[in-house]
């Protein structure tokens, strides 16, 4: 009778504390009597609560902060980090917050899951930055040790308020006072709607509620938001459109970041390369491939900046191919497409396509030098006034004269090019270049009259990346060239006068592809 006792108020406590969602309720072991609440929550030494000085990024968050402050006066705006995101019953993928939150908070990999930065109206200009975000919980509460998601006796220390505030030199407050900014939302509330699906629908319901609220007082003809409940709400597309488009010009603790994400990715290759013998001895070479460069991301940064593509042999021809279960054969060519992504979440985004043995074939080496004749033409034309469409023209124009010359198309090079033909595009689908920073392919939502359409300035970072891929059973081609993918991917930073290849140290010319891959491999 004593042993059921116990079981029934073990499992009490497990139902109401042990896990928030209750999912684990019916394995928990978790003790829940009163002399074991007293133990636990006794006996701790005292905290270290020191407060940090600011990070570095801090003030630069402010600027930007500033900057969306002035596009949107007298708006409240509501950036959200984003939560935890399911990957199998009770366990998550690992936590990053959205970009826009990062970008304006300065809290990168060590931010916490379900942060909201709130932009609050202060007066006519200017706004009152806040984070709201759930402290950590004394040692006095059950939540310290019973509560597996974020509990600090299951997943480590956790910040408080007050340091949280010191290092991003901003004011926080506990995430249970985000429901008086939730009751204050009005029409003109904004959202980033992408970052948060939850807090995103609790704020349309709050928008409505309001503008339902108005309807009976007045007209309320003007209200920015629509009645209809998930109708798109177009100023919640301005602000996106907003907090993308000042990603666009990097500053210089940007550049910083980008060059030391480089730096660790070259690194994660090279050590790619000494693994080769292990790589080739293995079925599924291209998965250790990926293992070798993703430990090095997680001993630089953060994580892989994307899901790194290590495709082999034919397997280099499927753009994004990520699966990555297939052998890595001597004589094959490894397109490698990898970027490290720093614990400030700036991320590389680099490929080289390299020989298993160290040494092209011919026909290898005659793909490979069109792609970087092509590369090299596309760099040539980067520079402070620009159009970034200009960077890709410059780069099909030589595949389409290298494919031409080749016999390949059904018409000259000069033909292909016109927009009503495009053959050349069969061997290189893609784009040339997308912009890099906080994503892979950061600002997403600028118009394309800023992207595509866009005059390049000093302080942009964007990848330039040509390739030729010819599919295995591509009967257009010579037998020699089917199977045959490659690609050279650089990030490129505009500068006052031109432009610098940040990754030009990663060896891109055949002779020193060659030379790197037997070098490491006898290093």
């Amino acid at each position: 009778m004593a042993t059921s006792d116990t079981t029934t108020t073990e499992t009490t406590a497990a139902a109401t504390s042990a896990d928030e969602d209750g999912r684990n309720a019916n394995r928990s072991t978790t003790p829940g009597s009163d002399g074991f609440k007293d133990f636990i929550s006794s006996g701790w030494g005292t905290r270290d609560e020191a407060l940090p000085t600011a990070r570095e990024q801090a003030s630069y968050a402010a600027t930007r902060r500033a900057r969306v402050s002035a596009a949107f006066p007298g708006i409240r705006l509501v950036i959200p980090a984003g939560d935890m995101k399911q990957r199998a019953n009770d366990t998550d993928y690992p936590f990053r917050a959205h970009s826009a939150f990062a970008h304006l908070t300065a809290w990168g990999s060590d931010s916490e899951p379900g942060a909201v930065l709130v932009l609050e109206p202060e007066g006519r200009e200017g706004h009152i930055a806040t984070v709201y975000f759930r402290e950590r919980a004394g040692r006095d509460s059950e939540e310290f040790y019973a509560n597996p998601a974020i509990g600090e006796f299951w997943i480590g220390a956790r910040p408080s308020l007050a340091h949280v505030s010191a290092d991003l030199a901003i004011r926080t407050r506990g995430l249970d006072e985000l429901e008086a900014v939730v009751a204050a939302v009005d029409t003109s509330t904004l959202v980033l709607r992408e970052a948060d699906a939850a807090l995103t629908e609790r704020i349309d319901h709050a928008r409505i509620r309001f503008a339902a609220e108005e309807a009976l007082s007045t007209n309320a003809q003007d209200a920015p938001f629509s009645l209809e409940f998930g109708g798109d709400h177009e100023p919640d597309a301005e602000l996106a459109r907003v907090l993308s488009e000042l990603r666009l010009v990097k500053d210089e603790y940007e550049i910083a970041e980008m060059r030391a994400a480089v730096d660790a990715t070259q690194r994660g290759f090279t050590e790619v390369f000494e693994e080769l013998p292990r790589i080739t001895a293995e079925v599924r070479g291209e998965r250790v491939i990926e293992g070798v460069f993703a430990t090095r991301a997680r001993l630089d940064g953060n994580d892989v900046g994307y899901g790194s593509i290590a495709a082999a042999g034919p397997h280099a021809t499927i753009l994004h191919w990520t699966r990555n279960d297939g052998a890595v054969v001597p004589g094959d060519l490894v397109l490698l497409d990898a970027g490290v992504e720093l614990d400030s979440y700036y991320t590389a985004d680099i490929t080289r396509t390299f020989p298993v043995n160290g040494a092209f074939s011919d026909v290898q080496r005659r793909v490979y030098e069109a792609v970087l004749e092509a590369a090299d033409a596309a760099f040539a034309v980067v520079r402070p006034g620009a159009v970034f469409r200009e960077v890709h023209a410059a780069a099909m124009a030589v595949i389409a004269r290298r494919t031409a010359e080749w016999g390949f198309l059904p018409v000259s090079a000069e033909e292909s090019l016109r927009p009503e033909n495009q053959f050349h595009r069969r061997y290189m689908v893609h784009g040339t270049s997308h912009h890099l920073g906080l994503d892979v392919h950061d600002c997403a939502q600028a118009r394309r009259e800023m992207y595509m359409d866009g005059v390049l300035e000093a302080g942009m970072v964007f990848t330039i990346e040509p390739g030729l891929y010819f599919q295995p059973d591509d009967l257009t081609v010579p037998e020699e060239f089917r199977g045959i993918g490659v690609r050279i991917e650089d990030d490129i930073l505009v500068t006052a006068d031109g432009a610098e290849n940040l990754s030009a140290g990663i060896p891109r010319t055949v002779a020193d592809v060659e030379a790197w891959v037997q070098g490491a491999q006898q290093a």
